[in-house]
């Protein structure tokens, strides 16, 4: 389909845009000087304001899920109520309905400029769950700590591994990071407190929990994504140095509860259904709980920047795609539920680091670097082997389709001093 046959909002977008009328994700917002969060999707450089349509009677005559500030009632309401609401939102943003578009008053009221609102958590997170599920990053961590030959752990290639992280530290983008403290072990001698010296971004993409299950009963491969409301970009800020000395033998604590960024709007699986591919394929064949369709996966490439100080903009240092992940979405879903975890609307469920094979798309300074040894080129006669005061990582990923994109904004985020 070429763009001139592709049906279009009387927003224009340009086709190099992130929030195209394809795309149309959810978001929480506030508008300087008004009181409250307001629910809203993006299109183009607008924000749609779905609380003024619902008051409005404007989207549907049934329960109430805008009002609130919060995307966690109509994350539990389904896939039916999904589909129908979006179907909704597109007529009124169509360039052939009068509805909106020839109505100045309900403009005014509804649609924001996107440069003049703050952007907000999407959702109450009540629980986050980071997953460990690219094969390539996990190897070259692997290799870095133990050797090529014992890079994968034994568990590795039969269940998504992951940990229970920290829902309150959650961030939207735009927010500062403050560098953490904690111990630190050097190589002969005792721990030590200070300030994080190996302070890293890690490339990942999550998503939100919809609609959720009983405690007791686990949901099946096959029906997971039902549960998937849509995704967002994560940076899953670690400390490298914290993390070393704590994580025998129970994992993940301090090294990654200081902050985890993500975008703040949430792009619909509905969004990305034409970008749909298959996964890689699995050997050995996972356990039939963990047994699903290949199509499991999305083509959305992923970038990630780093703007030092006095840099005017963001220096690439790694191009991944979402592609690279070993266990898909569904999976990672049903393994979280088999022993009757009850999962919840707004949990969000992280990736895990996102590398390729190439070098160039290792997602994490970590690896970039290889633990410090090769230090990564910023431009200017800047080089970064783990971050410093002062900077931002910017991620950005999309779905580039013909004539349009399915964008996720930014997730970003400046590093702060310790205190």
């Amino acid at each position: 389909m070429n763009s001139n046959s592709l049906p279009q909002s009387f927003i224009e977008v340009p086709t190099d845009h992130d929030f195209s009328y394809q795309n149309l994700p959810y978001g929480v917002f506030e508008v300087p000087g008004k009181a409250g969060h307001r629910i809203g999707v993006a299109i183009g450089d607008f924000v749609l304001d779905l609380t003024v349509l619902e008051d409005k009677g404007l989207l549907s005559g049934g329960e109430r899920m805008f009002r609130d500030g919060r995307l966690n009632d109509f994350m539990a309401a389904g896939a039916g109520v999904w589909s129908t609401v979006r179907d909704r939102i597109a007529e009124l943003l169509s360039a052939e309905s009068p509805e909106l578009r020839d109505n100045a008053t309900l403009k005014e009221t509804s649609l924001h400029p996107r440069d003049r609102v703050e952007m907000k958590l999407p959702a109450v997170i009540g629980d986050y769950t980071d997953f460990y599920c690219s094969r390539a990053h996990a190897e070259n961590v692997g290799t870095m700590f133990r050797g090529k030959e014992n890079a994968l752990m034994p568990n590795w290639l039969h269940l998504p591994v992951g940990y229970h992280g920290r829902a309150s530290s959650i961030l939207p983008s735009g927010s500062p990071v403050r560098r953490p403290s904690g111990q630190l072990k050097p190589d002969d001698g005792p721990p030590t407190h200070g300030p994080c010296r190996l302070l890293d971004f890690e490339l990942e993409m999550g998503f939100f929990v919809g609609p959720g299950n009983t405690l007791g009963n686990p949901v099946a491969v096959s029906d997971a994504e039902d549960h998937i409301f849509g995704m967002v970009l994560v940076n899953d800020w670690s400390a490298r140095d914290i993390q070393k000395w704590e994580y025998v033998p129970l994992g993940p604590f301090l090294g990654k509860s200081f902050a985890t960024t993500i975008s703040p709007w949430i792009v619909p699986l509905a969004a990305l259904e034409p970008f749909r591919t298959d996964g890689p394929a699995q050997d050995p064949e996972p356990l039939p709980y963990l047994c699903g369709t290949r199509a499991n996966t999305f083509d959305i490439e992923l970038e990630v920047g780093i703007r030092a100080a006095g840099m005017d903009e963001p220096a690439t240092v790694c191009r991944s795609n979402f592609r690279n992940l070993y266990w898909s979405m569904a999976q990672q879903l049903a393994h979280h539920t088999v022993n009757g975890c009850n999962l919840r609307p707004g949990d969000l469920i992280a990736s895990g680091t996102i590398s390729g094979s190439d070098p160039s798309s290792y997602g994490s300074l970590l690896e970039l670097s290889w633990r410090g040894s090769r230090p990564v080129s910023l431009g200017q006669n800047v080089e970064r082997t783990f971050l410093q005061d002062g900077d931002a990582v910017v991620m950005q990923a999309w779905a580039q389709g013909e004539g349009y994109r399915v964008g996720f904004g930014e997730a970003s985020g400046r590093v702060l001093p310790a205190l």
